[in-house]
């Protein structure tokens, strides 16, 4: 979106040159994914070596895949849907920040999921071996964040309609998800998306209290 106030007025830069960072880190998701497809379908690597698993982690083993995880999806319809959230709302985050923390966020956001979502096994003795993949967790901390600084962004969800606030349709999302993989029995990882939340609230809160002036003119922007 243009004109969107930026706390952080850097000169925006991607890994590839002309290609913001957020366009930079979908091309890397959509790459990382066939990459992944290809190896695992070769079998010349397992799930293990690129999907975060409690049980490994907490043996101190494949440690990389606090990283890997966030660039490995299970599906076609699953990274589809990724990249088009990331596409919208990343695009903006990253007008908000600046491309290089924006990066930093993103990528703090999706490995706190992560590791939210190890400790939540550990802590409610749930199945150590599930795996998790996806940037749910990163987008979730990137939703977390306009929660705050844009809570009356209107917002499309699913198949909604009608535009949705960002104060409610953030809480909304993740709670119909939550619902969904109860009834239809669907492994999502709802620990991680709740974790990405969280680590998107904290730096929300941390703006607001640092930057209050700016984050109010972005908050009138949306009002």
């Amino acid at each position: 979106m243009v004109g969107v106030y930026r706390i952080y007025p850097k000169k925006r830069r991607s890994l590839l040159g002309n290609l913001s960072m957020n366009s930079t880190l979908i091309l890397i998701n959509i790459v990382a994914f066939v990459l992944f497809i290809i190896l695992l379908s070769s079998n010349l690597i397992t799930l293990d070596f690129v999907a975060i698993k409690p049980s490994n982690i907490l043996q101190g083993a494949y440690l990389w895949t606090f990283l890997t995880s966030m660039f490995m999806h299970g599906g076609f319809f699953h990274i589809f849907a990724n990249m088009l959230s990331l596409l919208f709302i990343g695009s903006l985050v990253e007008k908000i920040l600046g491309s290089k923390r924006y990066l930093y966020f993103y990528l703090g956001a999706g490995l706190f999921a992560g590791l939210f979502f190890v400790l939540s096994s550990l802590i409610f003795v749930s199945d150590l071996n599930t795996f998790a993949v996806g940037a749910s967790g990163a987008l979730f901390g990137l939703v977390g964040l306009l929660m705050l600084l844009t809570p009356n962004l209107p917002v499309y969800i699913m198949f909604i309609p009608i535009p949705i606030k960002m104060k409610y349709a953030a809480p909304g999302i993740l709670i119909v998800l939550w619902l969904i993989s109860i009834a239809a029995n669907i492994g999502i990882g709802n620990t991680a998306h709740l974790g990405g939340l969280i680590f998107g609230l904290i730096y929300g809160l941390y703006l607001k209290n640092k930057y209050k002036n700016k984050v109010r003119n972005i908050n009138k922007m949306f009002s």
